[in-house]
C-alpha cells in the first residue's frame, strides 16, 4: 500500500470516528437537553469560583450571591417581557439587592424587612412608569405587571437569601457546601439514570426529559452524598444526611419543574444564553433556590441557626 493510500485510509478512519462521536453527542444532548461538554466545563469554572468564595472569604460569597441574584432577576424580568409583562429591570434588581443586604446585615428579620422594602420600591417604580405616556397601560395590565415583579423578587432574591442566612450559622460554610453538593448530586444522579435507564416519563407536558428512573437514581445518589457530608463536613449523625437527601431531592426536583412550568407559560426555552451548555444563570439556580429554604429548615430544626 502506497503512502497516499495509507493517508487516505487514516483520514477516512478519523472522519468515521468523528462522525460517530458527533452522533453520540447529539443523542446525549437530545436526551439531556444540553451540550454536555460545555455544561461540564462551565460547571467546573463556576464551581471553582464558588468554593474559593465560600471557604476562603465569606464576604466574597455574599457578593457572589448578590451578583447571581442580580443577573437572575434581569433574566426573569426579561422573560416576563417576552410574554408582554413589563417588569422593571433596574427596579427589581435594586429590590433584590435590598433583600440580600438585609439578610447579610440583620439576619432573618432583616431579610423580611428587605423583602417588604424591596417590594414597595418595585411597586412604586412600576406605578411611576405607568404615569409616563410611553409606558401608559390599562390598570388591569399595570396590576399584572406589579404582581409579576413581586413574584420575581420572591422567587429569586428572597429564596437565594437563605444561603446568606445559612452561611452565617455555626459551620455555615459547610452547610452551604453540603447544600450545593447534594443539589448537584440530584442533578447528576437524575441525568445518569435518566440517560441510561430512563423509560417512563415523569412529567412529559412540563419537562419531557425527566423520568421516574432518573428520579430514583437521584434519590439514591442524594441520600448517599447526604450521609457522607453529614458525617464528614457537618459533624452530624448519619440520619441527618438521609433527611437532607430526601428534602433536597424533593425541593430540587420541584424547583426544576417549577422553572420549566414558568418558561412554558412565558413561551421561552431558556432564561438566557449567558452560560454555555446551561442556558441562563436562573436555569442553573432553579434547583438551588427552593433547596436553600429546605436545608435552612433542617438546620433550624437541629438548632444550628
Amino acid at each position: 500500500m502506497s503512502g497516499s493510500e495509507k493517508r487516505e485510509e487514516l483520514r477516512s478512519a478519523l472522519e468515521t470516528t468523528r462522525a460517530q462521536l458527533e452522533a453520540t453527542n447529539a443523542r446525549i444532548e437530545a436526551r439531556a437537553g444540553r451540550n454536555l461538554f460545555f455544561a461540564i466545563l462551565s460547571g467546573l469554572v463556576f464551581g471553582g469560583v464558588f468554593l474559593v468564595s465560600l471557604l476562603l472569604i465569606k464576604e466574597l460569597f455574599v457578593v457572589l450571591v448578590a451578583a447571581l441574584v442580580g443577573v437572575a432577576l434581569v433574566e426573569l424580568a426579561s422573560a416576563f417581557r417576552v410574554a408582554g409583562r413589563r417588569v422593571p429591570r433596574i427596579g427589581v434588581v435594586l429590590g433584590g439587592l435590598t433583600v440580600v443586604a438585609g439578610a447579610y446585615f440583620w439576619g432573618a428579620e432583616g431579610m423580611l424587612l428587605g423583602l417588604f422594602a424591596g417590594s414597595a420600591l418595585l411597586t412604586v417604580w412600576r406605578l411611576l412608569e405607568g404615569l409616563l405616556p410611553a409606558w401608559e397601560t390599562p390598570p388591569r395590565t399595570l396590576i399584572r405587571d406589579v404582581f409579576s415583579g413581586l413574584f420575581t423578587l420572591v422567587y429569586v432574591a428572597f429564596l437565594a437569601s437563605f444561603t446568606v442566612l445559612l452561611v452565617d450559622a455555626e459551620r455555615g460554610e459547610w452547610w452551604v457546601f453540603s447544600l450545593v453538593l447534594i443539589v448537584v448530586s440530584v442533578d447528576v444522579g437524575a441525568y445518569a439514570a435518566g440517560v441510561t435507564l430512563g423509560r417512563h416519563k415523569m412529567t412529559p407536558r412540563i419537562s419531557p426529559n425527566k423520568t421516574w428512573e432518573g428520579f430514583i437514581g437521584a434519590a439514591i445518589v442524594a441520600m448517599t452524598v447526604g450521609v457522607l457530608v453529614s458525617i464528614f463536613a457537618l459533624e452530624q449523625p448519619w440520619w441527618v444526611g438521609i433527611i437532607l437527601g430526601v428534602v433536597v431531592l424533593l425541593t430540587a426536583t420541584g424547583g426544576d419543574l417549577t422553572e420549566s412550568l414558568i418558561k412554558r407559560n412565558l413561551g421561552v426555552k431558556d432564561m438566557s444564553s449567558w452560560v454555555p451548555g446551561h442556558g441562563g444563570f436562573l436555569d442553573r439556580l432553579d434547583s438551588l433556590l427552593p433547596s436553600a429554604v429546605g436545608v435552612y429548615g433542617v438546620a433550624l430544626f437541629l438548632g444550628v441557626v
